[in-house]
């Protein structure tokens, strides 16, 4: 089995205290499309170290669970299994560039179980993680861009 780490930074274009919330399970649904997290625990979807939820179906469904909560820090880590394929730690570490702008360090560490893990992998390469990241930097820019106006 295989394990990859991927990492990619963006610059987002908001306030730190309004970009960090944007990576909790409830605050991905304002700007990631088809993103509908279903709260196990707690079922208010309140962001919390040992909150469980469940995203995706069939063969890519998968159960998450916030391992690190630290919003003073503005750092959250989630671990994800998709038991048919892979299990993979989520980590965002934002830091406010000014009161304008805010970086945002995304990492996630995966091991595949599978080799259905395998191949998923093997097609995560390093550009194909960062045009990942770059299209939500694009999403989450857009969302923020539309909250000013």
């Amino acid at each position: 089995m295989r394990h990859s780490e991927r990492r990619h930074d963006i610059v987002l274009s908001g306030a730190v205290e309004r970009v960090f919330p944007l990576f909790t399970p409830a605050g991905e649904k304002a700007w990631m499309e088809g993103w509908d997290p279903q709260f196990i625990n707690p079922a208010s979807g309140e962001t919390c170290e040992g909150m469980v939820f469940r995203t995706g179906q069939g063969d890519e469904t998968t159960l998450w669970a916030c391992v690190d909560w630290q919003p003073e820090a503005h750092r959250v880590r989630y671990a994800r299994v998709t038991p048919a394929s892979r299990f993979t730690f989520v980590e965002v570490t934002c830091r406010a560039l000014d009161d304008k702008r805010t970086e945002a360090r995304i990492i996630y560490s995966l091991t595949a179980l599978s080799p259905v893990g395998d191949a998923y992998l093997q097609g995560l390469t390093r550009a194909t993680f960062t045009r990942m990241i770059e299209e939500w930097r694009g999403a989450i820019d857009r969302f923020l861009a539309a909250m000013t106006r």
